[in-house]
């Protein structure tokens, strides 16, 4: 569906955009410590883009087509990386270590999301 398409290609695109950032024009404010925390957020973010325009090409072709499980994945994935790399991004620049445990909802959410993948292609596969 084109508006996982998007959301998927936004998020890639500021995934490359904030590594670019952190790797720049943080250089000097981050420690190694929150650098790594920044890195972290930058590659879930990716993966999970990625993840999200896969799920849109799929709704959009005949490989499974518009399945609900598919639809909760893509959704569950875009706000898993508001929550888990948003947090962390976050938390790297804030230092505020508070907001670390605001990180694992974004984790529960992304392998939901891996999961309702799996059960879409099990379920409607054909």
């Amino acid at each position: 569906m084109k508006k996982f398409i998007v959301t998927g290609a936004l998020h890639g695109f500021l995934a490359v955009a904030l590594g670019a950032f952190g790797a720049h024009a943080l250089k000097e404010v981050l420690d190694d410590y929150s650098r790594g925390i920044w890195e972290t957020a930058v590659q879930y973010q990716m993966f999970q883009a990625t993840a999200i325009l896969i799920i849109g090409l799929l709704m959009s072709s005949k490989i499974l087509g518009e399945v609900k499980q598919l639809n909760l994945a893509g959704i569950f994935f875009n706000l898993g990386i508001v929550f888990f790399s948003g947090s962390l991004y976050v938390l790297a620049i804030s230092g505020v270590k508070v907001l670390g445990a605001i990180t694992p909802i974004g984790g529960v959410l992304f392998l939901t999301g891996w999961v309702l993948i799996i059960v879409a292609a099990l379920k409607h596969a054909r």
